[in-house]
Parts: structure tokens; C-alpha cells; sequence
């Protein structure tokens, strides 16, 4: 070897090593061999170069990934080997329904799955959407609380038109057949009184029946000589002249005119029995009529009827004596009360409107028949329930109808970001611009008056329960089992819960012998109630009442606490059958509580009347054991648990519909 390659030789050898040491010649730590001292030393030859080549790849490497990430055609090896958080919800562009914990493809499309960024407006609740500021802004969404009226406070506004009173119409005829020589009212509109003469005619047949008693007039007072025989026989003829034009229609009066004339008249006049205006002209002048020819027919204006249009909708809140405000545009700033006199029991079936009549004096004749009038009806804007003279309502505007179900947007209190909840909600008849709420709502909540539709646009298109995906109404649906009953229905329900919150009581205290009495009470409050009608009801309350009365008297008849507390669990699930179908019949709030260590630890509810825990299985040893878990106001309903409905857009809040 020559000089030069040994030196060359020794000096690769001093500054070879392991790949772990020092890359550009640091101290060896073992001897160095192969082909990685090679590499190394290379390296170490043109760092500059590897630099800059390193750098170059990096960020042609963070360009493309950064790229990648953000489409929808990134792999999901690609999305695994980024820092994505371990809660990382993946989602596919194309149907973001699909939300799943790990990458995958969209079971839909097929589509890579993609992950849903931090701050991403997708709610993790199915019945809610949630929007930034600028998104709320864009889809314009109002809301409006949800409030009480007072009883009337909202009305019905009907179109309509004057009219006559047909009880005032009235028909001129001839008394006598003839031909009509004049007619004294020329024009509809001229008004008539009772007496007046009317018309003219020329009668052939009254013609001769005063010849006949002017005859036999003159023929009585020839024979005032003659024997009483004659005498008695002119009379005879006299008078049946006299009945003959008293039975044509003549008047005393001018029946005594006729006998005493001359000779018998051409012309009879006929006048109005009838006091009114002229409102048409049934005959004119030389034309023959008969008896019983209508001449005129004639109306009494300072009585008139408004007949308004009602539409199906609107019948609920109408009834016979309630009183109307109306509302005539030639008469500006007047205001002309009247009443319902009238609801046609038949709907029009092309215009889809019942006919609604109202009585009105008009002394002064400044309503004229066929002026267009506003009414306003006060109506009472009560839920089906019929409780209380404060309902909740909402405006029109709000809820969202497919068929029998009725959906609002609810906005969503505490949330960070404007957020809404849909909620199946039941609502009564329509009053003017608003809806009594039945159940589904509390008073103060929010409810999206404008925007609703974009807000469900956006649920159905993520797969929630929207108005356009909740299931047929042919289903079962929330609250769809509330039945409507009267005061005398109420008062017995009351009577009946009186007495199991007795009950309660007297078991939270211990006290066995009020215990017992106040289920003797419960069972005589049952068994007293035996309504007949309307009969749907009647078939619920048998349900809930056979299994009442069953452990009523089991618990009268019990010796101990505990075996009255036994029957305090099946008594309690009847009781709240009858707040979710009938619902709360007494004045205050009713709370449903629940025990997780009743019936060794099986878990049981029970009602209460007061806020705190009052519990009525353990009494003082465990007084305050258990939390409540729903509460209802009077008139109110109580909520269907969510797992008995199996969607959670027929969730309620808790309490349901407080009136």
C-alpha cells in the first residue's frame, strides 16, 4: 500500500463509529467497521447540502398534509398518524348524521370519514342545533318567551257584511186581483209608513160588489112600508153585500164610504200594513196582479244582522252571547257592539266557513245592509284542558305542524352558543294570532318565532329528529293520550289526590293510623267518583280506578307502616297515569320523587305536593333519601318518559304545561 491510501486508510478508521455517536466525527466509542462508518462520514462531507435537502421535504411534507387534512378525499391512515384528540367525533361530509369515535368509511357513500373540528356547530344532542353568532344572524332567528293572558285577552277577528234582519222583512201584496193603475212609491230606498197608501188599481170584481151594496142599500130603504118579511130579506141581501167586500179585504171604514156613495168607485187603493224601507219594487204600474201579488218588499233598518265568516279554526271560541266589537269602515274611529246571535251549525263546503250572526240596533239607520265590517269576538283563549283563566300561549308563528303533531324550537337556557331544542309540544284551538299550549312548554321558555324552518332545514339534514323525520302520525307520539275534561271531572280528581297526598304524609311522618285513614279516604274518594260521559274518559279512569281501588283498601286494611307502604308503590304508578292522561286537577304544584334505596335498593316513586324530599318508605329514618325527578303545575300534564316514547324529539320538559 502506498503512502497516501495508508494515511487515508488510518484517518477513516479514527473517525468511524456507531451510528449512535457522533455523526460528523466525534470520538468513537467501539471500533468502527462497514458500511454505517461510510454513510456517516459521507454525511458529514456535505452537511450543507443534506440540510437544505431536509428542509425542502419538510415543507413540501407539511404543505401536502396540511392539504390532505383538510379535504374530504384524505385516507383514514392519513387522519390516524395526525394528533387528533382521543374524543375526536368523525363525521362524513356528505351525510354528517354519521358520527363515530374512530376513522373509518361512511356506511352511507362509502366515503372517507372525516373528523369534526373543534368549534364545529354540530350538536352532540340529535333534537338540538347549535349556531355561532354570525350563523344565527344570517338565518335571522327570533324568539319570543312563552307568557299568560288573561282570560279573553285574545281575540278573533272575522270579515263579514251587513245585512237585513229577516225577521223584519216584510212583503206588500194586493189585496184584490186588478190592474195597477199607479204605484205611489216609485223607487226601492223611499220609506213607508203603516197605513200609507201604496197603490192604485182598477178592480172589475170590487166594481161590482159595492154596485151590488149600493143596490142593496137603496132596496132596504124602498121597503120601509113593507111587511117585516121583506124588510128582513133586504137586510139579508144588505149584509151579504157587506160580507162579500169585507172578505175582499175592504177596511170598516171604507166599507162604510162604499155603502154611502153615489155609486160605486172605478178605482181601490192598497196600503202597507207595514212600517220599513223599501228595499225592492215587485210590480209596476198596468200590470195585472191577483190577489196575493207581491207590490213591495219592505225592511226594518234600525234592526239589522252582521253575517260574518268564520273558518273552521276559529268555531272553537265562538258561542251564542258573546259579545263583538265591530270594526265598519265608513264609520272611522266607531266602534258598534253587538252579539252572537247565531253559529250556522253547517260549514260551507267550498269556502270551508260557517256563517256567524250578529244582532245590532241601528236607531240612527247609519249602517246601510251590505257595508263591510272587522269584528273582533273575545274569545277565551283556554287549552284543552280547560284549567285556569291564565293559559300559556304562543305566537302563531312558532310551531311547526306535520299532521296531528306540532313542533317548536326551543332555545336552549345557559348554553355557551345559541342553541335549540326541538320539542313536540300540544297545542289547543288557534285564537287570533296565538296558541294556547296544552303541554310541552313552561312559562318564561323561548320559543323561535322566526327562522324555525332553517333551524329544522339544518336537523334534517344531520339526520335529527326533525318535523320532516319524526315518525308517522299514525304512531304513538307524545301527549297524544291527554284527554280534556270539565270542572266536575277536576273536583273529583282533586278529591282523590287529596287524599293520597294524605297518605304520603302521614307516612314521611310515621303515623300509622293517619295512614290508614287517609287510605280509607282514597278508596271512598274513588269508588264516589262513577262518571258516565264523555265515555273515552270514562274508559280511562275505570282503568286507573279498578287497580286504585284495589290497593286502597289493601292499605286500609294493613296492621303496619310497611304493609302500607307496600301499596303506596302501585298506587303511586296509577296516580301518575292519571297526571299524564287527565292531568294535575288541584291548585298547586305536584313533584315526582324517587327513592333509589326502597324495596332494598330496587328503587321507588312516589308524589308529594312540597319542593323537598319528603320520603314516604323510609319516614324519619331516612327522611330526605331520593331527589325529585319531575314536577308538574296545576292543569299541567306530566311528561312521557323518553324510553316510553323511543325518539327524543317527543321529549318534554319536566312539569309539561303549567296553567
Amino acid at each position: 500500500m502506498s503512502e497516501g491510501p495508508k494515511r487515508r486508510a488510518e484517518h477513516e478508521a479514527a473517525t468511524e463509529e456507531e451510528p449512535g455517536g457522533d455523526p460528523v466525527g466525534g470520538p468513537a466509542t467501539n471500533e468502527s467497521t462497514g458500511w454505517r462508518g461510510r454513510l456517516w462520514r459521507k454525511l458529514a462531507r456535505h452537511r450543507s447540502a443534506v440540510i437544505a435537502i431536509a428542509a425542502t421535504l419538510a415543507v413540501v411534507a407539511l404543505v401536502a398534509g396540511v392539504g390532505r387534512c383538510g379535504s374530504a378525499d384524505t385516507t383514514a391512515e392519513e387522519h390516524a398518524g395526525h394528533d387528533h384528540p382521543a374524543d375526536t367525533i368523525w363525521t362524513c361530509s356528505m351525510h354528517p348524521q354519521i358520527r363515530q369515535s374512530e376513522p373509518g368509511q361512511c356506511p352511507i357513500c362509502g366515503m372517507d370519514l372525516i373528523p369534526v373540528e373543534p368549534g364545529d356547530s354540530m350538536a352532540t344532542d340529535p333534537d338540538q342545533v347549535v349556531l355561532s353568532d354570525r350563523a344565527k344572524a344570517l338565518a335571522a332567528v327570533r324568539t319570543t318567551p312563552v307568557r299568560r293572558i288573561q282570560s279573553g285577552g285574545a281575540r278573533v277577528r272575522l270579515l263579514g257584511q251587513v245585512d237585513y234582519d229577516e225577521t223584519t222583512l216584510r212583503t206588500v201584496t194586493a189585496w184584490i186581483g186588478g190592474r195597477i193603475d199607479r204605484l205611489h212609491l216609485d223607487v226601492t230606498g223611499e220609506r213607508v209608513r203603516r197605513g200609507q197608501v201604496v197603490a192604485t188599481l182598477y178592480s172589475p170584481e170590487v166594481y161590482a160588489a159595492q154596485q151590488d151594496l149600493i143596490t142593496a142599500r137603496r132596496q132596504l130603504a124602498r121597503m120601509s112600508h113593507a111587511s117585516e118579511l121583506a124588510r128582513s130579506a133586504a137586510r139579508a141581501t144588505l149584509d151579504s153585500a157587506r160580507e162579500r167586500l169585507r172578505l175582499l179585504g175592504i177596511p170598516a171604514r171604507e166599507l162604510e164610504r162604499m155603502e154611502e156613495a153615489d155609486g160605486p168607485r172605478r178605482h181601490v187603493t192598497v196600503r202597507s200594513p207595514f212600517a220599513g224601507t223599501v228595499i225592492e219594487r215587485l210590480a209596476a204600474e198596468g200590470a195585472y196582479v191577483e190577489t196575493g201579488s207581491p207590490l213591495y218588499r219592505i225592511a226594518d233598518l234600525t234592526r239589522l244582522w252582521v253575517q260574518l265568516d268564520a273558518y273552521e279554526s276559529d268555531l272553537p271560541h265562538l258561542a251564542v252571547g258573546q259579545t263583538v266589537e265591530l270594526e265598519i269602515e265608513a264609520l272611522p274611529g266607531e266602534i258598534v257592539e253587538g252579539r252572537v246571535a247565531f253559529v250556522d251549525p253547517v260549514i260551507d263546503p267550498r269556502r270551508r266557513t260557517a256563517r256567524v250572526r250578529i244582532a245590532i240596533s241601528n236607531p240612527d239607520r247609519e249602517l246601510r245592509p251590505g257595508m263591510f265590517v272587522e269584528a273582533v269576538v273575545r274569545g277565551e283563549a283556554e287549552g284543552e284542558n280547560g284549567a285556569g283563566a291564565q293559559p300559556l300561549v304562543v305566537p302563531a308563528s312558532a310551531p311547526l305542524f306535520t299532521g296531528r303533531r306540532s313542533i317548536v324550537y326551543v332555545s336552549v337556557a345557559g348554553a355557551q352558543r345559541p342553541t335549540y331544542e326541538a320539542r313536540v309540544v300540544r297545542l289547543g284551538p288557534r285564537v287570533g294570532d296565538l296558541y294556547p299550549v296544552v303541554a310541552g312548554l313552561r312559562e318564561g321558555e323561548r320559543v323561535v318565532t322566526e327562522g324555525a324552518f332553517a333551524l329544522d332545514a339544518d336537523l334534517q339534514i344531520r339526520g335529527g329528529d326533525s318535523m320532516m323525520t319524526l315518525v308517522d302520525d299514525t304512531e304513538p307520539g307524545a301527549y297524544d293520550g291527554i284527554i280534556a275534561v270539565d270542572g266536575e271531572w277536576r273536583s273529583a280528581l282533586a278529591r282523590v289526590f287529596a287524599a293520597y297526598l294524605a297518605l304520603q304524609g302521614a307516612l314521611a311522618n310515621d303515623e300509622a293510623e293517619q295512614a290508614s285513614g287517609a287510605a280509607s279516604e282514597l278508596l271512598a274518594a274513588v269508588t264516589a267518583f262513577e262518571p258516565t260521559e264523555p265515555r273515552d274518559a270514562v274508559g280511562e279512569w275505570e282503568r286507573f280506578a279498578r287497580h286504585l281501588r284495589m290497593h286502597a283498601q289493601r292499605a286500609s286494611e294493613a296492621d303496619t307502616l310497611e304493609g302500607i307502604r307496600a301499596q303506596v308503590e302501585p298506587l303511586t304508578a296509577q296516580m301518575v297515569g292519571v297526571l299524564r292522561v287527565f292531568g294535575n286537577p288541584t291548585g298547586g304544584a305536584l313533584h315526582l320523587a324517587y327513592c333509589p334505596m326502597a324495596f332494598d335498593n330496587r328503587g321507588a316513586t312516589w308524589i308529594q305536593d312540597d319542593e323537598s324530599v319528603d320520603n314516604a318508605y323510609f319516614g324519619a329514618a331516612m327522611r330526605t333519601c331520593g331527589s325529585v325527578r319531575a314536577s308538574v303545575g296545576p292543569g299541567g300534564y306530566l311528561e312521557v318518559p323518553r324510553d316510553d316514547e323511543g325518539s327524543s324529539a317527543r321529549r318534554a320538559p319536566a312539569g309539561g304545561h303549567q296553567h
